[in-house]
């Protein structure tokens, strides 16, 4: 249906689905509540409130993101005037992780919607309240052949792939990443795959470590630990690893308090499955702090973890939880081996007060992106593409590299008819000199 393509029938949508999330924002809260007793205050940031603000933006630029980009003519083409038009793909399929669940569903969709797509919508099984609440905004901003919601588990994502789409974006394990790759290679679907990985936090010896903590604990155990772009594990110089595990513990009372498990600021393990797995990372003799649980409300303390083995399940898988590995680093050539021992990351984070270690870091490190003196804010701002490299990711979003993901983009070349220069039609005789002289000043 053309209406999918008028650019005035996107910005109508967008503006009602801008309306029906904020119409129903307490119901999002309450179901993400509902799902792993994530905070109110973590939806709002986390959630809500970052679909909003993407929402209003998309809106306010979407003229100005469809507009054909006019640039430079090749001058052999003279006389010409060259564009490069954003052409959208066609039906997608985005399949959404459960750790924020409304707002990794709908932000892709968003720049979906807003590059001229029809878009189907599979949410995670394992947040069934958000998924509902999604089912039903969704159904309440748009035509069904526009959007639609495909709710249901592991046999509904294998239903999904089975289908031929024209663009896949998905975000989630780097294992499920695999097989939707594989899945759409089948068919030569391009895809954006967001993953994850070991993502590190370097804690320099000039680090400023009692606000470092501060950020690491707030980065890292936020949604309980559930962030793709959560620190991961902790390399600390040698001679700051005792000052800065005080400051950990600090920093963990502080926010939660003595009784972790009465705060209402601290979120829950998505599923026994996931609860039973990070359980099993916990060894007696490498554990620093905290380590508490409590199987019927699926609660893991923040758990500081001291110098478990590069070798042991913790360093050997993505977390994913509120579990914090500290391992403590001499020098540059420890960093190499132990960072370069995994895959690239998604996220990398520094902790230094010296530029030049800043830099070295920088220079000498392959992630998809990250902070310098703080964790996780990156994502924050909408200017910054945000995606991974190698078996993090491939592809990147936000902002404008969002509308770009779900583009495609055709070059067009508008030649004049007013003059035509006969020198590169056939008979060659005679002209090769002058092409060769020609092609040197271009």
């Amino acid at each position: 249906m053309d209406f999918v393509h008028n650019i005035e029938h996107r910005k109508k949508a967008l503006e009602k689905l801008l309306q029906c999330v904020i119409d129903h924002e307490s119901e999002v809260i309450g179901a993400l509540y509902k799902d792993f007793k994530k905070p109110g205050f973590e939806s709002v940031i986390t959630e809500t409130s970052y679909i909003i603000s993407d929402l209003k933006a998309t809106i306010s630029n979407l003229y100005r993101l469809t507009k054909p980009k006019k640039v430079r003519p090749a001058l052999i083409n003279f006389p010409s005037s060259d564009y490069i038009y954003s052409e959208p793909y066609g039906h997608v399929l985005i399949i959404a992780p459960w750790n924020y669940p409304f707002q990794l569903a709908l932000c892709p969709l968003i720049a979906a919607v807003a590059a001229g797509n029809r878009v189907t919508l599979k949410p995670s099984e394992l947040a069934p309240a958000t998924s509902a609440i999604l089912a039903k905004i969704i159904s309440g901003s748009f035509d069904p052949y526009h959007v639609q919601v495909e709710e249901g588990g592991v046999e509904k994502s294998n239903e999904l792939l089975a289908k031929r789409w024209d663009y896949i974006f998905f975000t989630g394990s780097v294992h499920v990443g695999k097989i939707v790759a594989q899945a759409a290679a089948g068919q030569l679907t391009p895809v954006t795959l967001e993953l994850g990985g070991k993502s590190p936090c370097i804690v320099d010896k000039t680090a400023n470590l009692p606000l470092a903590a501060r950020r690491i604990v707030w980065g890292k155990f936020i949604n309980a630990g559930q962030t793709c772009i959560a620190p991961d594990y902790i390399l600390v110089h040698h001679s700051v690893k005792k000052q800065l595990t005080a400051y950990l513990k600090e920093e963990i009372t502080r926010a939660y308090g003595s009784d972790v498990k009465a705060s209402p600021d601290y979120a829950r393990i998505i599923s026994l499955k996931h609860w039973e797995r990070l359980l099993s990372y916990i060894r007696p003799k490498h554990l620093a702090f905290g380590g508490s649980h409590d199987k019927e409300d699926l609660f893991i303390a923040p758990t500081l973890l001291d110098e478990p083995g590069l070798d042991s399940e913790v360093m050997q898988n993505e977390i994913f939880g509120p579990l914090l590995p500290l391992i403590s680093y001499q020098g540059e050539n420890d960093l190499r081996r132990i960072i370069g021992s995994y895959e690239k990351p998604l996220a990398l984070y520094v902790f230094a007060e010296s530029k030049s270690f800043q830099d070295f870091v920088i220079r000498n490190f392959s992630f998809g992106g990250g902070c310098i003196n703080d964790t996780v804010i990156h994502l924050a701002n909408k200017r910054l593409p945000f995606g991974g490299v190698g078996h993090s990711g491939m592809g990147a979003y936000h902002g404008q590299s969002s509308f770009d993901t779900f583009s495609h983009k055709k070059s067009i070349t508008k030649k004049a008819s007013w003059l035509d220069i006969k020198l590169r039609y056939a008979p060659y005789k005679d002209k090769l000199k002058k092409i060769r002289s020609l092609l040197r000043w271009l």
